[in-house]
């Protein structure tokens, strides 16, 4: 299992981040965004969004209320918030496996909700909140596949 560690001193420094990770997502891939409230996922999310090719018009929020919202990029993106989830019944009506198991890229808020759904190949990323601007990124990633795309991430974003 591979691990390491990128600070962002600013926001527009988060944005580059999840920008590079979006130009290195594939169909299929699965990213589970771990933090706090407030720690900045849905913010990583957007900026993960445009690196896959969403449109900057195209307004990326929180589906909070929706769960799922699906985005048209240069792959199909399913971004999830899972914090209103109280009971994994409560995803029935949803696409949900469509999205974790599809041939998308899911982004997952509050991944934790999934328990034993959350798939085992995926890209982990924890955020820490650093200062107010600021906030440290974990990335944990289990496979060689996705590895191998992400190992000189750390070097190619402005620390």
């Amino acid at each position: 299992m591979k691990e390491w560690t990128i600070t962002a001193d600013a926001p527009e420094k988060t944005q580059e981040l999840g920008r590079a990770v979006g130009q290195r997502l594939q169909a299929g891939d699965v990213v589970a965004l771990w933090g706090e409230l407030g720690a900045g996922k849905t913010f990583l999310a957007e900026s993960i969004a445009r690196g896959l090719g969403v449109p900057e018009e195209i307004p990326v929020p929180s589906p909070t209320f929706t769960i799922i919202n699906e985005h048209e990029g240069r792959v199909r993106l399913y971004h999830l918030d899972l914090y209103r989830i109280g009971d994994l019944d409560e995803l029935e009506t949803l696409p949900w496996r469509e999205a974790l198991f599809g041939s998308g890229v899911a982004v997952v808020e509050w991944p934790e909700r999934l328990g034993p759904h959350l798939p085992e190949k995926r890209l982990d990323i924890h955020i820490q909140i650093l200062d107010v601007t600021a906030r440290g990124f974990r990335f944990v990633c289990g496979f060689p596949e996705m590895e191998e795309r992400f190992r000189n991430l750390a070097g190619r974003v402005p620390a």
